[in-house]
């Protein structure tokens, strides 16, 4: 087709599926057939769920490069660049790289009119073929039976958490919501479950499946100390005395201690080793996760846009040590649970700053003002065109004490994380 930009392939694949969503395994696995994809060498983890999917995946990655293993890395969205979706031993694939994966999909589609997903998700299984992978990590996009990621069987799959999100395509109840993500389980192969609560939908789909189900509080379990934290599977498997995961939020425990489960159940966790494994709970990384910007004032950027994540990002911020106040810079996709995510996080925020979302399903400033006053009052409010006019007036009335939090979408997240680089020239 002689294109040649990776923008240029991007924004072809846009407009190649009349659809910008449509769930279904059958486009994707004919290609990956035809690409000799659907059989990795590689060791491969699935991992769905609606919250913690991406630290758990950034868990796993560090832990297992600390022990020396080759890793690929499949997720989604980015922030900033494409690229970030396909990450080989911790560095980001290049354009060129992309471009020629793209070209090789084309060729081998044969027609099939494939969603900008899953022409994504091939091109990750191209370039993960061409190296010497020990360990592949997919993150589901959306929900897990019909997601694209799940043409690929996995070695193991691991569920985080199940809560109300994407309604339009996974049902309106956690129930349903959970049977969709639960599609990631094999027959005769291990599913972690690192909920402690997860929907009967989940437990009765591996069942019915005859999977190899381990379960938080059942088969492996933890215990946070004062400085430290503890896991085990049952009573064969103890490591004491662990350091405390340097992601953010006592959550990161419970994906912690699913990810070592992964390990458990992959074989690896006495090749991995206890040295391993500390370093990379001390080492991990995630951008847009309770990360911090800048200080004086604080500002914090996080991708939290439904209730359960931003309950948890609440809780992050009840635990800042300062006098000072929190403003908060909000933009969000028309599609989430607005009222019920706003609630969450009311009673830390002391001013809302909204601002709109010029993206598919955005919503508009106006849309999200009204939802914030029903829930905040009227004088807490100011509304903004966009989301950088927000922030830059939450920067211009915050004193050197004060908090700026910015959440609700990985869209608002990029456009502050843009900014920051642009004026401060740090990326």
């Amino acid at each position: 087709m002689g294109v040649k930009s990776l923008a240029e392939w991007l924004s072809w694949q846009e407009t190649l599926h009349p659809e910008e969503i449509e769930l279904g395994l059958g486009r994707v696995r004919r290609v990956a057939d035809r690409l000799g994809l659907l059989h990795p060498q590689a060791q491969v983890v699935t991992v769905a769920g609606t919250n913690g999917k991406g630290s758990s995946i950034a868990l796993l990655d560090a832990i297992a490069r600390a022990a020396g293993k080759s890793v690929g890395l499949y997720t989604s969205p980015h922030l900033i660049r494409y690229n970030e979706r396909i990450v080989i031993n911790g560095e980001c694939v290049t354009d060129a790289q992309l471009c020629g994966a793209f070209e090789r999909v084309d060729r081998e589609r044969k027609g099939e009119a494939l969603t900008y997903f899953e022409f994504g998700t091939l091109a990750a299984l191209v370039l993960f073929q061409q190296h010497p992978l020990d360990l592949i990590l997919l993150e589901v996009g959306l929900g897990g039976r019909l997601d694209a990621v799940n043409c690929i069987d996995p070695a193991v799959a691991l569920l985080t958490t199940v809560d109300l999100d994407h309604q339009s395509w996974l049902g309106e109840s956690r129930e349903e919501i959970g049977y969709e993500k639960a599609g990631i389980f094999r027959k005769d192969r291990p599913a972690v479950v690192g909920e402690f609560d997860p929907p009967a939908s989940v437990l009765e789909f591996a069942e019915a499946n005859q999977v190899l189900l381990s379960r938080v509080a059942v088969h492996y379990s933890w215990l946070k100390g004062e400085q430290a934290w503890s896991w085990q599977h049952g009573e064969s498997k103890q490591l004491q005395g662990l350091p405390l995961p340097q992601l953010a939020g006592d959550i990161q425990l419970q994906n912690s201690a699913a990810v070592l489960e992964v390990f458990y159940q992959l074989g690896w966790l006495e090749e991995v080793s206890r040295e391993a494994i500390e370093q990379g709970l001390c080492s991990v990384e995630l951008a847009g996760r309770f990360q911090r910007l800048q200080h004086t004032p604080q500002v914090v950027v996080d991708v939290s846009h439904n209730p359960q994540a931003v309950a948890v990002l609440a809780a992050n911020l009840n635990k800042r040590h300062s006098n000072g106040h929190c403003i908060a810079v909000v933009g969000m996709l028309c599609d989430k649970e607005l009222k019920r995510t706003v609630e969450q996080i009311d009673a830390v925020v002391d001013h809302w700053m909204v601002g709109g979302l010029e993206t598919a399903r955005g919503c508009s400033a106006e849309e999200l003002e009204m939802v914030v006053k029903s829930v905040a009052g009227e004088q807490m409010v100011e509304r903004y065109t966009d989301i950088v006019g927000a922030y830059e007036a939450a920067l211009a009335r915050a004193t050197p004490d004060d908090w700026v939090v910015v959440f609700g979408s990985f869209y608002t997240v990029a456009a502050v994380m843009e900014l920051h680089q642009s004026t401060t020239g740090i990326s």
